[in-house]
């Protein structure tokens, strides 16, 4: 039997792109939280307290509650990120270890979706970001292909290049060589400025 979105479990691949996020995490320290990133809305430090937040979004979503009332960037970490990442990660997966949460109807203020597909969407949003913090840490050697093929895939299928803006989350398609690696594709897809 071939397995859809439907039926595949996401959380071990979620899983990968947390390890893979987390490595990045690591890799900085407090003198480099104000350097800039290719999220053109966050720094080192405002990109770090990001992956927070959508971390405590997803356990509040988890346990029924309003993923708006938790605040992004968090707000509440000023230094030890990698710990807070770490308990944040923690949390997330106690509240998702259940199967039954795959199958529960997930609202955010941009969709209604069932767990399953929420934490599918997610994945790729941290492997974006880990190359958006590898770009930074000069880590980008480190990342997994397998899950840049995933998230561009998944944002090729999702969000259509002919349905981006300056305004949205993901900005207009930056093209990028026929030779450049699957990350710089990902990064040029999701509108990140890239150099080839």
């Amino acid at each position: 039997m071939t397995e859809t979105a439907e039926s595949t479990d996401p959380r071990p691949q979620l899983s990968s792109a947390l390890d893979q996020a987390q490595r990045q995490v690591d890799a900085f320290s407090a003198d480099d939280l104000s350097r800039p990133t290719p999220c053109a809305d966050y720094n080192v430090g405002t990109l770090l307290a990001h992956v927070i937040a959508v971390l405590r979004k997803l356990t509040a979503v988890g346990q029924g509650e309003e993923a708006s009332a938790v605040a992004d960037p968090a707000t509440d970490v000023t230094d030890g990120w990698v710990e807070a990442f770490r308990r944040s990660r923690t949390a997330f997966e106690q509240v998702w270890s259940a199967d039954a949460t795959l199958d529960r109807s997930c609202t955010l203020p941009w969709g209604t979706m069932s767990g399953r597909e929420l934490l599918d969407a997610y994945t790729h949003e941290f492997t974006v970001h880990s190359w958006d913090l590898a770009r930074v840490s000069g880590h980008v050697n480190d990342l997994d292909p397998v899950l840049a093929e995933a998230a561009l895939d998944w944002f090729m299928t999702n969000e259509p290049a002919d349905s981006r803006s300056d305004d949205g989350p993901f900005g207009p398609v930056v093209e990028v060589g026929a030779t450049a690696d699957v990350y710089t594709r990902l990064a040029g897809y999701v509108g990140r400025p890239v150099q080839v």
